[in-house]
């Protein structure tokens, strides 16, 4: 009988990379915030904010609104936010959140919650 190592190969790298992301969310350090439940129900028009990303508390020097329409910098880059990335409910948190990803074009904004940005 042949057995397609290559294939075999293949799935166990791709199980070892989901394992690897998967363990890599939360670690517990909210567990008991009374925010936690609302963090990780919040979703924009890509989808769940918390599922992919970490957030990340954006202070005013980092973000910006002109027409409408945001921009966040991270890791020194500003970034154009999506509108189906922002979050229109009400933000219980009160600061700026982002949720970024990184990928082979750059970084993209997986969700944005504005705060008290002037």
């Amino acid at each position: 009988m042949k057995v397609p190592v290559l294939g075999i190969t293949f799935c166990i790298w791709v199980l070892t990379i989901a394992g690897s992301v998967v363990q890599a969310r939360d670690d517990g350090r909210y567990a008991h915030s009374p925010l936690k439940p609302w963090f990780d129900g919040l979703k924009s028009g890509k989808g769940l904010c918390c599922s992919d990303a970490d957030g990340l508390a954006v202070s005013d020097p980092n973000g910006e609104s002109k027409d409408g329409h945001y921009r966040v910098r991270v890791d020194k880059e500003w970034v154009d936010v999506p509108d189906d990335a922002v979050i229109t409910e009400p933000n219980r948190y009160g600061r700026t959140i982002v949720w970024p990803t990184k990928g082979t074009l750059g970084t993209s904004i997986r969700c944005f919650m504005p705060g008290t940005m002037t």
